[in-house]
């Protein structure tokens, strides 16, 4: 397994952006895809964003879809979340999520598909 560490959460007035990194060691995610999520008190951890190991093809929830920003840099071995205009029902713990799967060739959409995982970064949006 690969370890993950998100860096970049913090308090954000409403309107605001914050980027989020996923720092990842103990193996190369070059050929993995990866996947954004969030986890509100009470509720599901949702998929987020994802990004194929390949970087040629996304997805995003409708809620964040045209705010959000999932990238790669392989290079650094490091994937990342931009997110604008930030609302309060954006406020959660995202987590950073490598897929089981080596070069898969579709993207992972759901939680059983990703067996790394990031400790989260708190991400709270103030109105």
């Amino acid at each position: 397994q690969v370890q993950l560490v998100e860096s970049g959460g913090g308090l954000v007035q409403a309107g605001g952006s914050l980027r989020l990194s996923c720092a990842a060691s103990g193996r190369a995610v070059a050929r993995y895809g990866m996947g954004w999520f969030r986890q509100a008190p009470g509720k599901e951890r949702e998929l987020v964003a994802a990004i194929k190991w390949s970087g040629d093809r996304t997805y995003y929830a409708d809620s964040v879809k045209g705010r959000f920003t999932i990238s790669r840099d392989n290079a650094k071995n490091t994937v990342y979340l931009q997110m604008n205009s930030l609302q309060p029902e954006d406020t959660a713990v995202y987590y950073c999520a490598a897929d089981a799967l080596r070069m898969r060739t579709v993207l992972a959409g759901s939680v059983s598909s990703y067996d790394s995982w990031g400790q989260g970064a708190q991400v709270t949006v103030s109105s």
